[in-house]
């Protein structure tokens, strides 16, 4: 049986959304992501949805979630993602391990059209570097 992850952040249309598809896609066979935020944005970052193409991940059907949908779920693991220097992270009152592993926020970059991108690029690259061994560990 496959594990359960919810990976929350504030508007859940950046960080949160890349590590859900990236686990889905990369751990699919042995956890279940879900993504959520205490202020769900109204749409998903068309910069993390660029950046899961690239990866050849599609996430065009993915939608900003809020925390109450999930409310009652049972998680194997909870991860926070937003940067808790500069935010309030979510707190969770459900079951599951909590875990946090912070990045800024990709969303907050400025300059060209390609320093946003790599600011989202390098998210998704932490993602895949700090979040996914953690997973494997937590996996056996």
């Amino acid at each position: 049986m496959k594990k359960r992850v919810l990976v929350l952040c504030t508007g859940n249309s950046a960080r949160s959304q890349l590590a859900e598809a990236l686990i889905n896609a990369r751990r699919g066979e042995q956890w279940e992501a879900f993504s959520a935020g205490t202020e769900p944005a109204k749409q998903v970052n068309p910069y993390a949805l660029r950046v899961l193409d690239e990866l050849g991940i599609n996430a065009h059907n993915s939608r900003p979630k809020s925390m109450m949908e999930f409310q009652g779920q049972a998680f194997d693991l909870v991860l926070t993602v937003c940067d808790d220097a500069a935010e309030n992270c979510p707190f969770w009152p459900g079951q599951g391990r909590r875990v946090h592993v912070g990045f800024p926020d990709p969303a907050k970059a400025e300059g060209s059209d390609t320093e946003i991108l790599n600011a989202f690029r390098s998210v998704a690259e932490g993602i895949e570097t700090r979040i996914l061994p953690l997973l494997d560990e937590d996996g056996r």
